[in-house]
Formats: C-alpha cells, sequence, structure tokens
C-alpha cells in the first residue's frame, strides 16, 4: 500500500470512531434538546460541561499534540527513556489537575461569571454554578486520558482514543434514561454522568497503553531535562490555548446576554463539529506522528506528501459539508433537532447560526492540517503569534457586530477570525521549507473540489425545496432528510470523480482495507 494510503486509512480509522462518537453527540444532544429545550436547565448544562473542557484543551489535547508527542516520539529510541519520561510526564499532570480540580469547586461562582456574564441576577447563574461543581471534576480524567492517547498515537495506534468518546455520549444518554426511568429530575443525573464517564474513559485508555508496554504509575513528580524541556515548549501551546479558549469565551459571553442562544449555538456547533471532528481532528491526529517519523527518517519528500495528502483529505469532505451547512441549514436541524421542548423558533435561530459556522468550516479544518508543520519543529510560538492576532479580530468583531447581528456575531466573529489565522499558517509555512510545499496534486484537487461542491449544492437546495411538505410531517421527514443527504453525495463524488478530483481505485482501496501490514491499528 502507498504511503499516500497508509495516511488516508489511518485518518480513516480516527474519522471513523469519531463519526460514531458524532452520531451517539448528536443523539444525546437531540434527547436534551427534547427535554430542555432552550431553557435554563439546557443553558446551565451547556456552561457547566464547558468549563472542564475549556481547559481540557488548554492543558491536555493542544499542548500534547504540541509539546509531548514530538518529544516522546523522538525518545522512543530508548523505550525504557520514553516510559520514564511518560510517566514522570503523568505524575506532574495529575499533580497540576487536581490543585485545579480544589481550586475550582471555590471559585466555581466566579468561573460562571468568567464564562456566562450575563446570567448573573436570573435563575440560569445558581443552576450553572450547581452543575459546574459537580462536572468540573472530568477535567482531572479526561486530560490524563489525553495523555496517554498521546502515546498511543505515538505508536500509531488512533482507535482507542478516538473511541474514548463514544463512552462519554453513551453513559450521558444512560443516566437521563435511568433518570426518567426513575422519576427524578434528569438535570442532575445528566451533570453527575459527566463525571463518571471521565473514569471510564481514563480506563479504557490505561488499559490500551498497557498493551504498548507504557505501564503508568504515580510518583513524586521530578524536573527531569526532558520534562524542562517539555515545560519550555509547552508554555507557548498553553497561551495558544488560552488564545482559542478566549475566543471561545467572548463568542459564549456574547451569547449569554440573549435567552436560548447558548443552546442555539451549541446544537449548531454539534452539527459543524460532525465534518470538523471526523475530517479535521482525525487528520491533525494522524498528521502530527506521521511527519514525525518522515522528519526523523531524512525524508523531506515523504513529510511534503503527507502533509498535501492530509490537506487533500481534509478539503475533500470538507468543502461540500460547509457548502451543505450554508445551503440546507433548516432542513438539518428540523429534522434532527425539533422536537419536544425544541420549538420552530429554535430551528430558525439554530439554523441561521449553522449557516454562518458552515462558512468557517474549511479553516476551521485547514487549521488542523497547517498547525501540526510547525509542531513537528517544536515550534509553538509562531502559531501562538497568529492566534493573539485572531483573537483580537475575533473579539472586535464578536462584540461590535452585536447591535446589527444580535447573537448571530459570537458566530460571525468565529468565522472570520478563523480564516484570518488560516491566511496568518499558510503565509507563515513557507519558511517551514520543503515539507510545506503545496504540489502540483493538491493545486489541481482544490478547484475542482469546489466546482463538485457547488454542483451538489444546486442539486441538496432543489431536492429541499421540493421536499419541504415532507420534511416538515412526522414520519417522513427523516427519510426525506436521507434522500437528500444521499443525493448530494452522489452529486458530489460522481462530479469529482468526473472532473478527476478524486481516484476512484483509491477511495476503494482505503475503504475495503480495514487493517495496514505490519500495523495494529485494528487491535486498539
Amino acid at each position: 500500500m502507498s504511503r499516500r494510503s497508509r495516511l488516508y486509512l489511518s485518518a480513516f480509522t480516527v474519522g471513523s470512531w469519531t463519526l460514531l462518537s458524532r452520531l451517539t453527540g448528536f443523539f444525546r444532544d437531540i434527547v436534551i434538546a427534547a427535554l430542555f429545550g432552550s431553557g435554563p436547565i439546557a443553558e446551565a448544562f451547556q456552561v457547566a460541561f464547558a468549563l472542564p473542557n475549556l481547559f481540557r484543551r488548554l492543558f491536555a489535547e493542544g499542548t500534547i499534540n504540541a509539546a509531548f508527542v514530538p518529544i516522546f516520539s523522538k525518545s522512543l529510541s530508548d523505550k525504557q527513556e520514553a516510559a520514564e519520561f511518560a510517566r514522570n510526564t503523568f505524575s506532574w499532570l495529575t499533580t497540576a489537575l487536581i490543585v485545579l480540580t480544589v481550586a475550582a469547586q471555590v471559585a466555581m461562582p466566579w468561573f460562571v461569571l468568567a464564562i456566562a456574564s450575563g446570567f448573573r441576577d436570573d435563575g440560569r447563574f445558581d443552576l450553572a454554578v450547581d452543575f459546574g461543581r459537580i462536572c468540573f471534576p472530568y477535567i482531572l480524567f479526561i486530560a490524563l486520558a489525553s495523555l496517554l492517547s498521546g502515546i498511543l498515537n505515538s505508536f500509531g495506534r488512533f482507535a482507542a482514543g478516538a473511541a474514548a468518546p463514544v463512552l462519554l455520549n453513551v453513559i450521558l444518554l444512560a443516566a437521563m434514561g435511568m433518570a426518567l426511568a426513575s422519576g427524578i429530575d434528569p438535570g442532575p443525573a445528566l451533570a453527575w454522568g459527566v463525571p463518571v464517564a471521565g473514569i471510564a474513559q481514563l480506563a479504557l485508555m490505561w488499559l490500551a497503553c498497557r498493551r504498548t508496554g507504557i505501564r503508568m504509575a504515580l510518583h513524586v513528580p521530578r524536573l527531569t531535562p526532558k520534562v524542562r524541556r517539555l515545560a519550555v515548549v509547552a508554555f507557548p501551546a498553553v497561551l495558544a490555548g488560552g488564545v482559542v479558549q478566549v475566543n471561545i469565551l467572548v463568542g459564549r459571553q456574547v451569547a449569554s446576554y440573549f435567552d436560548g442562544a447558548i443552546q442555539w449555538l451549541a446544537v449548531a456547533d454539534r452539527l459543524y463539529q460532525l465534518p470538523l471532528g471526523v475530517v479535521g481532528i482525525a487528520t491533525g491526529i494522524v498528521l502530527l506522528p506521521e511527519l514525525m517519523k518522515r522528519l526523523a527518517e531524512g525524508d523531506h519528500e515523504g513529510s511534503r506528501d503527507a502533509f498535501n495528502r492530509a490537506t487533500e483529505f481534509s478539503l475533500m469532505l470538507t468543502i461540500p459539508a460547509a457548502f451543505a451547512l450554508v445551503v440546507i441549514p433548516f432542513p438539518l436541524v428540523s429534522v434532527l433537532f425539533e422536537r419536544g421542548a425544541f420549538t420552530s423558533d429554535d430551528s430558525h435561530a439554530t439554523a441561521a447560526a449553522l449557516a454562518v459556522y458552515g462558512i468557517g468550516l474549511p479553516a476551521f479544518v485547514l487549521q488542523k492540517t497547517l498547525q501540526p508543520l510547525y509542531f513537528s519543529e517544536e515550534d509553538t510560538r509562531t502559531p501562538f503569534r497568529y492566534a493573539v492576532v485572531a483573537m483580537l479580530a475575533n473579539a472586535i468583531l464578536a462584540i461590535g457586530l452585536i447591535p446589527l447581528a444580535g447573537y448571530l456575531a459570537a458566530a460571525v466573529g468565529t468565522t472570520l477570525s478563523s480564516w484570518l489565522m488560516v491566511f496568518l499558517l499558510w503565509n507563515g509555512r513557507r519558511r517551514l521549507g520543503e515539507k510545506a510545499r503545496v504540489d502540483r496534486r493538491l493545486r489541481s484537487f482544490t478547484p475542482r473540489a469546489l466546482l463538485a461542491s457547488a454542483f451538489m449544492a444546486v442539486v441538496v437546495f432543489g431536492l429541499a425545496e421540493l421536499l419541504l411538505p415532507w420534511l416538515t410531517a412526522d414520519g417522513i421527514r427523516y427519510a426525506a432528510l436521507a434522500v437528500i443527504v444521499l443525493a448530494g453525495a452522489v452529486a458530489y463524488f460522481g462530479g469529482a470523480i468526473a472532473m478527476k478530483a478524486i481516484s476512484l481505485a483509491e477511495l476503494r482501496q482505503v475503504t475495503l482495507n480495514r487493517k495496514l501490514p505490519g500495523d495494529r491499528l485494528g487491535e486498539d
């Protein structure tokens, strides 16, 4: 199998698990919307659950990908040394997370105000504080699980880390189901399901990590040279992650001043996160270890090919998804979420936000393929500088556009600042040398994918108008949406193959080969 197909298959493995995660997440959010609509319980939970996830992205995922994985990967020539570095990092991270979790219990009212000051003086505030104290310990378990996932990724094992989020969704669904069956309030049950899910995710990653021969154990953390190096590289990554989280905070702060807007944006976020998670995150997870491997071997041509094929794979599915989110946002939202307490007015408000996010979807994904180029050089400072510029742009747009766009100002700021971030990363990549050079195949692919996506957009928009009565009818609206989605897929891939943007033979090889010779991806 070619290097290109190997990279595609690794991304396909992660993407398949991430798709299952996103689908179970869809069902979870559908149940939450049906039970609570856009009312105070739904919004309080969204804020409470956002708090540990904010710190997870800040201290765990971004830092591990940017700092830990490159250093750990370079240590694998001496597995005992690599294992000791991993255990020491695990001990340091555990210590820091325990301190953070205890402090958050005391400071939770201030945490809630920092993320949603619009809740002040109404019933959502007390609910968010109570739910926040229950949910916040999740950071302890999920951040440690993210570290173990980074170890597995360095060994080329991606499935367990991609599968772990499925546990979260299943446990939260079970918590709500058990509460309803027992006749108790599903709101607190939903909140308590979060730390329980974190324990389950950490256990899964712990067991998967043991199979690599890396056995985790807590001990008194030591300040070794590798840990010092990790701190030096991680610090700018944490700052960059902080900038990203400031963008999220700005959006939630804006939304908190409009009743229901936090839930509308959360549902819109769930929909655009489906292609983002399946394609962008999957490719980003696979690309960094692949780049490190090629660079360690002195294979500059291979590293360049890895970057170009990762970008091509991302755009292959992201461009048509973006067109679909822009042209048929209301059918997607109404069919998937409009039931119970989630009304038609909620669907229209959510669809408007989804269309704005759809415009930014390619930018969100391209960041995932461009940043590993810098991280593979242990350069976390440059993305941080770019992120600061994007953060300032986001704050100015999100706050400045409130009189014109209302709650949608948050989505507009996020989308436009993300495209600015891509512009800066794209221009800055030129100094990274051969591995960041765009090849002829990618230059040829992109305009053809855009044309195929435009053709698909015409097809799905026309079908949505034709099937509008079916899309609003109980019982058959799911079938109507399925017809539109299937027709869109046929239109896009048919057009892309006809224009030679996609190789049918290569797609068949990626989708039919479940396991690579010599790899153990399928065993995780």
